[in-house]
């Protein structure tokens, strides 16, 4: 019962279920302005995400396993949501369906989280902040061309031509300064970058909501509780004590996971999915800067040089 009122109070705040296959003002039948709206929404993700990478690096660094992380960023969010889903009956899921619902939860949840958390096992900070985002990006734009059949611009190609050369010099400082360990972290990486553009381009291509997304994802993603206790147990969490959890609730669940997922498929219902696909790119040099400042952890020349193609190839996507 209390559940249901919380639940309902939630539920005034946010947009109402549609009859259709999602609301309206957010799958852009109804004209509403872009303006910086996209670009402030796809910038925040991109900082709410590089934050999460460099906290999971620590996470890791103090003893979390990926599984561990992952329960962190999918569970909370979704209890957190679980209020609202049942103060309306599951409306959402009934919409746009249990079976994509599944599969936005694959691409945009446990899976995605699992392949990015499972990086840093074997490749540094700098290696995670460039190439997840990056793949993310480059997925981005071929699934908007081939899929939404969004226009392909010259400059476009170019840039995204551009990002790979970065990904290239990260690749080669993997195999020849740390090892072939790197090469697999690296691959890790870019897996799950690929899987958050596919996630991205579902939510276009089936005109769902970014708020109803989040909800769901998250709502369904708390199949991740029994599996952590019957198959990996908390005892680490245990170990690492309060406040370390609490880091990884905060950055994880919330802003890494919830918002960084809505604000980029708000960015993406603003400017389509081709453009906003580039917002990830963002994410090295605020990764880069905040392992830097707050971990302390210092790029390599190689790094640095990717960085740079990186950023280059985001400004040739970007134009017009």
């Amino acid at each position: 019962m209390a559940a249901s009122a919380l639940g309902k109070r939630i539920r005034a705040l946010l947009p109402a279920a549609s009859s259709g296959s999602s609301d309206k003002r957010y799958l852009g039948t109804e004209p509403i302005p872009t303006g910086p709206l996209g670009v402030i929404c796809g910038t925040a993700a991109a900082l709410f995400w590089a934050a999460g990478l460099a906290v999971a690096r620590h996470g890791i660094d103090a003893g979390l396993a990926p599984v561990d992380l992952v329960f962190h960023r999918c569970v909370w969010a979704g209890l957190a949501f679980l209020p609202v889903v049942i103060a309306n009956g599951a409306a959402d899921l009934r919409i746009f369906g249990w079976g994509r619902g599944v599969v936005l939860t694959l691409c945009g949840g446990p899976i995605l989280s699992a392949f990015s958390y499972s990086g840093f096992l074997g490749a540094p900070l700098g290696h995670g902040g460039v190439i997840q985002p990056s793949c993310a990006a480059l997925g981005g734009l071929a699934l908007a061309t081939i899929v939404l059949k969004e226009p392909l611009l010259t400059t476009r190609l170019l840039g995204a031509l551009v990002i790979v050369a970065g990904l290239a010099v990260i690749g080669f400082e993997a195999l020849t300064n740390i090892g072939t360990h790197a090469l697999l972290g690296d691959l890790s990486f870019a897996t799950a970058g690929v899987l958050f553009a596919v996630f991205g381009m579902l939510l276009k291509l089936w005109r769902i909501a970014p708020t109803r997304a989040v909800i769901v994802t998250g709502v369904l993603s708390l199949v991740l509780i029994p599996v952590q206790w019957m198959l990996f147990g908390f005892e680490r969490m245990i170990a690492v004590g309060f406040w370390e959890n609490l880091l990884q609730v905060v950055f994880q669940g919330f802003l890494s996971g919830a918002a960084s997922i809505f604000l980029f498929t708000r960015a993406v219902i603003l400017l389509g999915a081709a453009r906003a696909a580039v917002f990830p790119t963002l994410v090295p040099p605020f990764t880069l800067l905040i392992g830097y400042l707050v971990l302390g952890v210092v790029p390599t020349l190689f790094q640095l040089c990717g960085l740079v193609l990186v950023l280059a190839g985001f400004q040739l996507t970007q134009k017009a």
